[in-house]
């Protein structure tokens, strides 16, 4: 019994150990500011987007980013636009519902924090993506403001979500 305890205990440790080895990256994932309506499916953000876009920089002017990813459209990177600008980096394309390009963010970026901005359907479905199970559903149009800060170890272990809104 002594010896079914100790190997127990051994195994927790070794796969604590393993884990805690593994590097933590941070996504700071964000719905697009408030989008105009110019019978487009590609508009502008409103001029309460554009203040949203610039309170986003602002809220994250003292965090490390190491990335900034969004999709094409323009008030996904218009949303990250400042914060870009704010941080001297350039804001770098993904394919929405894309598996491999989140798994090459996770990659590339290990131990760092990614600025992933998209839309009220993929950005829960990223979340969902990251934790390995499906907790958060897609926002509803009119909901905007929206953060999910994910950290990871890799794709579906040891998540922590922090949900803040700005």
């Amino acid at each position: 019994m002594r010896k079914l305890a100790l190997l127990c205990s051994l195994l927790v440790l070794a796969t604590t150990f393993t884990i805690a080895q593994k590097q933590i990256t941070t996504f700071i994932l964000v719905r697009h500011a408030e989008k105009g309506d110019d019978g487009t499916n590609d508009p502008d953000l409103k001029p309460e987007g554009i203040e949203r876009a610039a309170r986003l920089a602002q809220m994250l002017s003292e965090t490390a980013v190491d990335a900034i990813y969004s999709t094409a459209f323009k008030r996904t990177r218009s949303t990250v636009a400042p914060l870009a600008a704010a941080k001297n980096l350039e804001v770098k394309s993904y394919d929405a519902f894309e598996v491999a390009e989140i798994e090459k963010m996770i990659k590339k970026h290990s131990g760092g924090t990614v600025v992933v901005s998209g839309h009220s359907n993929n950005i829960p479905w990223i979340a969902n993506l990251l934790l390995g199970k499906e907790q958060y559903q897609p926002y509803r149009d009119s909901e905007y403001g929206n953060l999910l800060v994910v950290s990871v170890a890799e794709k579906g272990k040891v998540a922590k979500v922090t949900w803040l809104t700005y």
